[in-house]
């Protein structure tokens, strides 16, 4: 998680948060949840919030007695942020390494911690299409020693992803890939 920005930013609190808010920024976040997730105090944690939407690099909403923090989208330097942040967490990696070289694919959606932005060390994808599995298997191991991170792989057909989709839904998600229609 370190490598690319632990140069740029000494606080790991801040790159923690970067990683939590940029990777997925249709996740909201509060707090004492950013706190527990980190295993830090939530004054360091206030206090890097505070920094962050002071330079209007998150945007934060009130709900009630709770303050809830997202990447601002509007912000300049938000595409460059979510670029670094995907390389952080190997994302590139997974996709030009197993995504486009499987056959039939249709989508690959990252699902569940990732798509959230939890850098957890287990990466769980959702492909959906005709599949080579064993060059699958071939590929996550690889690819998983590169990025030192576990790949979980469920794969669908496009019969079976219609029918899980009402679950699907209620999941985690972040479209990583998908096929160009002709």
């Amino acid at each position: 998680m370190d490598s690319l920005f632990a140069g740029l930013i000494s606080s790991r609190t801040r790159i923690k948060l970067l990683i939590r808010l940029f990777f997925n920024p249709k996740t909201r976040s509060y707090l004492r949840e950013l706190a527990k997730e980190f295993g830090v105090s939530t004054n360091s944690v206030r206090e890097e919030l505070n920094q962050l939407t002071h330079t209007n690099l998150l945007k934060s909403q009130r709900n009630g007695r709770q303050v809830f923090y997202m990447a601002n989208e509007d912000h300049p330097l938000f595409p460059e942020l979510k670029s670094m942040v995907s390389k952080v967490m190997g994302m590139d990696q997974v996709i030009d390494g197993i995504v486009n070289r499987l056959g039939d694919l249709e989508r690959a959606y990252l699902i569940d911690d990732y798509a959230e932005g939890k850098d957890t060390g287990i990466i769980d994808l959702l492909l959906v299409g005709d599949v080579d599995r064993y060059h699958l298997s071939d590929l996550s191991k690889k690819t998983e020693r590169y990025i030192k991170r576990k790949i979980r792989s469920l794969v669908l057909s496009r019969d079976e992803y219609k029918e899980m989709v009402p679950e699907i839904r209620e999941r985690p998600r972040v479209l990583i890939w998908e096929a160009k229609k002709e």
